[in-house]
């Protein structure tokens, strides 16, 4: 039986000291490296000396980069803005747009983390339903999960029928994915009688893993965490288990990564338990993003994970710093709402409210108009779907019903 409670490596045991000082060593000769191989940074980087960044004081006077920066700097100097430092081996377009590579470099994701504290072991079969058409999502658990031995089906999304026929006949003992979308699969199986017994553990990200899913899950027969993974930065932060088997409180950060929670909008750090928006600076020579922002609120809990790492830990996702938001695991922008607005000039205001119906992420845009009817709900659901990626719902208020905040997308998932 896998002793998931056991270390990846050395270096989650570290002591708090010890980790910061060699965090802080590395950063200096990131900074310098980031300076010297990618134009983009070091324009950015202009007149610091990476030197005399040796604290996270030192780190928090550093410029912020935020994705609206990642998109103007690719689209002035394409493809990655000048701030990639390492040939790309694979090269990605995610919605925004936002580009990104992966190189041939061992652990360019660093998953390799994650998928060792939910179980994961060398000779292991995995499920992997990242989706692999573009994004970069399937990849970069693929490459992770055969840089630890294991083998992987390259399952991506849709085709549920053929993919269970997978599952019964090569019998993959793990999943990787969206969270909902395991609950896709292990619903079609049981109503046409196909056995996915053989999936006993799941890591999954893309979207929040709900108390109630994860229990479903637990009382199907199949253990799930859930990790903080990004397209840009790669595992920021992963869950684990306690002695006893109970899942630990919030996620642990990872080893090759500098976190800071900073005040929405400002690069200034906020106090410890407070909340605020993740902001990474990446270790990662190939790809180094120095305090780049996700735009994801969360906050760091205090003392240390009951699992035995020692490293910091967060609370988890908990929303957004912006109003963009995920929903199925894409991201959605006021940007391409702006889009479905401009291509009907007949809606004078629109809000997208995001909810959880069931065990799924639902979306509907609400639009004011003169006068509605099915023809254009219709077309206005066609052009959502076009803009997002994802289908939606559409209604209709008159005229000065929705309030005139600024609020382009309405959140109203619980995330307790």
């Amino acid at each position: 039986m896998t002793d998931i409670g056991d270390h990846f490596d050395d270096l989650e045991a570290r002591g708090p000291e010890e980790r910061e000082a060699a965090l802080m060593s590395a950063l200096r000769g990131q900074l310098a490296h980031a300076k010297e191989t990618a134009p983009g940074l070091a324009r950015i980087l202009d007149g610091i000396d990476p030197a005399a960044v040796g604290d996270r004081a030192a780190l928090a006077e550093l410029p912020v980069i935020r994705k609206s920066d990642l998109i103007a700097l690719q689209t002035e100097a394409p493809p990655f803005g000048g701030l990639a430092a390492g040939p790309a081996a694979r090269l990605f377009a995610s919605p925004g747009p936002i580009y990104e590579l992966e190189t041939t470099r061992s652990g360019f994701w660093r998953t390799e983390r994650a998928l060792h504290a939910a179980g994961f072991r060398a000779g292991d079969l995995i499920h992997n339903c990242f989706a692999y058409h573009l994004t970069p999502g399937g990849w970069i658990l693929d490459s992770s999960a055969r840089t630890l031995g294991c083998a992987v089906i390259p399952a991506g999304v849709g085709n549920t029928e053929q993919q269970l026929q997978a599952i019964a006949h090569f019998r993959p003992n793990g999943y990787t994915g969206t969270p909902d979308f395991l609950k896709v699969l292990l619903d079609k199986a049981a109503e046409l009688d196909i056995d996915c017994g053989s999936i006993v553990r799941a890591l999954v990200s893309g979207g929040a893993l709900f108390p109630a899913l994860r229990e479903e899950y637990a009382q199907r027969g199949v253990a799930t965490l859930q990790c903080y993974v990004t397209a840009d930065l790669g595992l920021i932060a992963y869950e684990t288990i306690s002695p006893g088997g109970a899942v630990g409180e919030g996620m642990v950060v990872d080893e090759g990564i500098v976190v800071e929670i900073v005040r929405p909008g400002t690069g200034d750090p906020v106090p410890e338990g407070e909340v605020g928006e993740v902001v990474v600076t990446t270790l990662n020579p190939d790809y180094p993003l120095i305090r780049f922002a996700t735009g994801d609120l969360s906050a760091v809990l205090p003392g240390t994970s009951a699992c035995g790492r020692t490293n910091m830990r967060l609370r988890g996702w908990m929303g957004r710093a912006d109003q963009a938001t995920k929903v199925k695991g894409m991201f959605v922008q006021p940007t391409q709402i702006a889009e479905v607005t401009r291509r009907h000039p007949e809606i004078l205001r629109a809000r997208l409210k995001v909810e959880r119906r069931g065990a799924s992420d639902a979306m509907t845009l609400v639009c004011e108009v003169a006068e509605a009817d099915t023809a254009l709900a219709e077309a206005i659901a066609e052009s959502l779907q076009a803009a997002c990626k994802i289908k939606g719902e559409v209604s209709f208020v008159p005229p000065g019903e929705l309030q005139n905040d600024g609020k382009v997308i309405d959140d109203l998932r619980s995330y307790e």
